[in-house]
């Protein structure tokens, strides 16, 4: 198969590919970054392409979603207790103040 051809992925696959995409657009990222970390992660979770059909194909592994899911907390959870309540006390001045204009 040829690179970018992608006649042997599944709708599913698909979907999932363009769902990942508007995550990471939406965070800022690049249309072509987001595109290429969004097949990465179909890849890494399905094996590759999986045409449809009846027994073609292996069950999804849910590996790099639950990797980005569990690495959101850390850099937060390793700073200094003090650090993070003048974070959030900072926060919830920024807040009032917005909701106040």
């Amino acid at each position: 198969m040829p690179r970018g051809e992608k006649s042997a992925y599944s709708d599913k696959q698909k979907r999932k590919a363009r769902h990942i995409e508007e995550g990471y657009e939406s965070r800022g990222v690049s249309e072509n970054e987001a595109e290429r970390r969004a097949w990465a992660t179909v890849n890494k979770e399905s094996g590759g392409g999986n045409k449809s059909g009846s027994g073609r194909g292996k069950a999804d592994t849910h590996t790099a979603s639950r990797k980005g899911g569990h690495i959101g907390g850390r850099a937060s959870a390793n700073r200094p207790a003090a650090e993070r309540s003048a974070s959030a006390r900072k926060a919830a001045a920024t807040r009032r103040r917005r909701a106040a204009a």
